[in-house]
């Protein structure tokens, strides 16, 4: 893939992030999303399973250039898409916090607009003992926060800078938290949706692949470099 090529392949890999957030804004601007049987719900569902989704494409970019060189192109998306996922990810974490824990939107404006710029803020404390409640009590609570926890720190250190001054060993392995955020999201998932219901199960198995072709890539490569450090040393 010529080079002079990637920018414009960032610029439609960006369009197609963003679609999903734009259609869910023309859904509030149509009034279609307040047609739906639970908006709130509806906005929950849709955020987190973009934000699966796209976690899953970003772990399959490594395994997908391996297949041959001429798509080690590939790995120059791997940050952006990432980044995508963190940005579902916390759309995913304010439906919660706006839409299902009491939080007062109109209250929080209103405030701004009066000029108290710390309203939202006060707002957010007002319901910050129920949240707490929640997340003692609901398990898929606790490990989605963690999921989101993880994200963010996968994103604040992603820039090339923080790269460079963590060194490249340490930042490899810290982001290898990608894949523990994979499954405390598929957990996330399994234990957000009602007993019986098995719509995680496709998400699942993807992943599962996914690590399994890791682990593979992993033993492979442990005794391609225990058979080298022998013949050396023959």
């Amino acid at each position: 893939m010529p080079s002079r090529a990637i920018p414009y392949l960032k610029a439609v890999v960006h369009v197609l992030c963003l679609l999903p957030a734009l259609y869910l804004l023309q859904m509030y601007r149509s009034g279609a999303l307040a047609a739906e049987a639970d908006p709130t719900n509806f906005i929950t569902h849709f955020t987190g399973n973009w934000a699966l989704w796209l976690l899953l494409a970003d772990l399959a970019i490594t395994p997908v250039r391996r297949v041959h060189s001429a798509l080690s192109w590939l790995v120059r998306f791997r940050r952006m898409v990432g980044l995508y996922v963190f940005f579902y990810a916390t759309l995913h974490l304010l439906t919660y916090v706006l839409l299902f824990s009491g939080y007062d939107i109109a209250a929080a404006i209103d405030g701004v607009r009066a000029g108290h710029l710390a309203e939202p803020w006060t707002q957010l404390k007002l319901i910050w003992p129920t949240m707490l409640d929640d997340l003692k009590k609901r398990r898929f609570i606790q490990v989605g926060l963690a999921a989101w926890v993880m994200l963010l720190t996968l994103a604040v250190t992603s820039p090339q800078r923080v790269l460079r001054a963590m060194g490249g060993r340490n930042w490899k392995r810290l982001h290898r938290l990608i894949y523990v955020v994979g499954i405390a999201a598929c957990i996330h998932f399994w234990w957000l949706v009602k007993t019986g219901v098995r719509t995680p199960w496709e998400v699942t198995a993807v992943l599962t692949v996914l690590l399994l072709v890791r682990l593979a890539y992993s033993i492979r490569r442990r005794a391609k470099t225990v058979k080298t450090a022998a013949v050396a040393g023959a």
